[in-house]
C-alpha cells in the first residue's frame, strides 16, 4: 500500500519522548558477535553498561529540553532477572516507562516502540519521538536534543535520521510517531538499512534531515575504539578493564 504523503509540519503540543530500543543483557542472548573474542559474560556486561551510558544520554537529553520537559520510555525485551548487572539496570530505568516490545522482525518491533511509547503520553501522538538503540553510549544528548527540536519545530524536519558507520542507523526522531510504520518494509542489519530507512522516510512524503553519523558496538574491535570516543562513562571503564581482542578465528 502506498503511504499516505506528510501533512503539514504544525508545532508539537506536548513534549518529545526519548525512546530507548533495548534487550535484557543476558549472557548468550546479546553482542554475540563479541563472543569471538570475549566471554559469553563480558559480552553481556560490555552490553548492560552501554545501555546503561544510552539511558544516561538521553535522560540528559530531557534535561535540555524546554519547560514542557521531555518523556523517556525503554522499550525492552528479554529478561532482567537473567542479564548482566540487573540491580544497576533497574536502579537506570528510574524515571523511565518500560514498555515490551511487540512485533515479529526488528522493523515492525521499531514502529510498534515508537507508537506504544506516544501513546502513553498526555495528548496521545501529538508530540515527537526520539528513538535509539543501545549500542552508542557515545551518544551526546546535545544531538539528541537538537534531533527533538528539529522535529518539533514548525518550520523543522518530519524526521532526523542519524546514520551508523557500519550502513545502518543509530537515532531516529520523528514528528508524528506513527510515521515509523514507513519503515515496516525496511531490511535491518544490512549495509544498506540506513540508505533504505532514508528512501522509505521521503517515499512516505516526509523530510528528512542527517544527525551525525555514529559507530556502533558490534565487533570486538569496536570496543576500545568506541570507548575513546567516551572515556567517563561505564562502557569506557569496563573496556579498559577487559582489555581489546582480537576476534578469535573461527
Amino acid at each position: 500500500m502506498t503511504p499516505e504523503p506528510a501533512r503539514a509540519p504544525s508545532p508539537a503540543t506536548s513534549p518529545a519522548t526519548y525512546v530507548v530500543l533495548a534487550k535484557a543483557p543476558v549472557p548468550g542472548e546479546v553482542k554475540t558477535r563479541l563472543t569471538s573474542a570475549y566471554s559469553p559474560h563480558e559480552a553481556a556486561a560490555l552490553a548492560a553498561a552501554a545501555l546503561l551510558d544510552s539511558l544516561d544520554a538521553v535522560r540528559a537529553a530531557a534535561g535540555l529540553a524546554g519547560p514542557g520537559g521531555a518523556h523517556l520510555v525503554c522499550a525492552l525485551t528479554g529478561d532482567l532477572d537473567r542479564a548482566a548487572a540487573p540491580a544497576a539496570l533497574r536502579t537506570g530505568l528510574e524515571g523511565f516507562r518500560v514498555v515490551d516490545q511487540r512485533g515479529e522482525g526488528l522493523a515492525e518491533r521499531i514502529a510498534a516502540a515508537h507508537a506504544d511509547a506516544a501513546a502513553g503520553t498526555a495528548g496521545e501522538h501529538d508530540g515527537p519521538t526520539v528513538q535509539i538503540g543501545m549500542d552508542t553510549p557515545h551518544a551526546d544528548p546535545a544531538v539528541l536534543a537538537r534531533a527533538a527540536a528539529r522535529v518539533g519545530e514548525p518550520d523543522g524536519a518530519d524526521a532526523v535520521l542519524g546514520l551508523a558507520e557500519d550502513g545502518g542507523w543509530w537515532l531516529l526522531a520523528l514528528r508524528r510517531p506513527a510515521d515509523a510504520s514507513l519503515l515496516r518494509d525496511v531490511p535491518m542489519s544490512t549495509v544498506r538499512t540506513g540508505e533504505l530507512t532514508r528512501a522509505a522516510l521521503e517515499a512516505g512524503g516526509l523530510r528528512v534531515e542527517e544527525a551525525p553519523p555514529l559507530s556502533d558496538v558490534d565487533e570486538p574491535d569496536d570496543v576500545l575504539a568506541v570507548a575513546r570516543l567516551c572515556p567517563q562513562t561505564r562502557f569506557a571503564a569496563l573496556a579498559g578493564v577487559l582489555g581489546g581482542r582480537t576476534a578469535v578465528p573461527a
